[in-house]
């Protein structure tokens, strides 16, 4: 399997098939964690958008028996977790992409029930633009791995920017679509761009 082509750019393949799993577990070091509350998250979502069948596999599928919010595991659990919850899910929602916007959208309230959601709605005070401001900080403190920022193109709306993501962007597309939702951004939008496997945009917007 080839990582790169012939001019040293990254070889993506279609969000969720098995080329693009193995791409991104390739890519994955010991180093790279995520914390348990991201898998809880996953798991959450599967049960409302599946059955308990579909939990058991799921997580089955990641190696990890027991999760705590607070521990790091290997993002290569979290991916599994999720490629698996994907394909259990694609003939419920019209393919694979909208399994993983589905997945995403659902898991954010769980996130927004975790430690890390709370300090995010707490630090946003109830403002769109502070609360977007604010996810790469968020990032930063749950997860080991990655670049994230964002750039602000008019008074309500941005692009975040995330280089070294290994979940998805349909997933995460909708992780933060349900994030502006659940904190009541009144007109959110997020449309996501996968520019290679592990770097994607995403251009968020709100009404005033």
């Amino acid at each position: 399997m080839r990582m790169v082509d012939e001019q040293g750019w990254w070889v993506t393949a279609p969000p969720g098939s098995d080329e693009d799993l193995e791409l991104r577990l390739a890519m994955a070091s010991p180093s790279d964690t995520a914390r348990g509350m991201f898998l809880r998250a996953t798991l959450d979502a599967v049960s409302i958008l599946g059955d308990e069948e579909a939990v058991r596999r799921c997580q089955q599928a990641s190696g990890e028996e027991k999760l705590v919010d607070f521990f790091a595991y290997p993002v290569s659990a979290n991916l599994r977790m999720v490629f698996a919850a994907a394909r259990l899910l694609e003939a419920r929602y019209g393919g694979i992409d909208e399994a993983l916007r589905q997945l995403g959208y659902v898991a954010a309230e769980s996130f927004l029930a975790s430690t890390a959601g709370l300090a995010l709605q707490l630090l946003a005070g109830g403002d769109t633009k502070r609360l977007v401001g604010n996810m790469p900080s968020v990032y930063r403190a749950s997860v080991s791995f990655g670049v994230r920022s964002v750039v602000w193109t008019g008074p309500t709306s941005g692009r975040l920017t995330m280089r070294r993501e290994f979940m998805p962007y349909p997933f995460q597309e909708g992780m933060l679509l349900g994030v502006l939702k659940k904190a009541q951004a009144k007109g959110a939008r997020v449309l996501g761009h996968q520019l290679s496997t592990l770097e994607s945009d995403y251009d968020i917007s709100w009404q005033a």
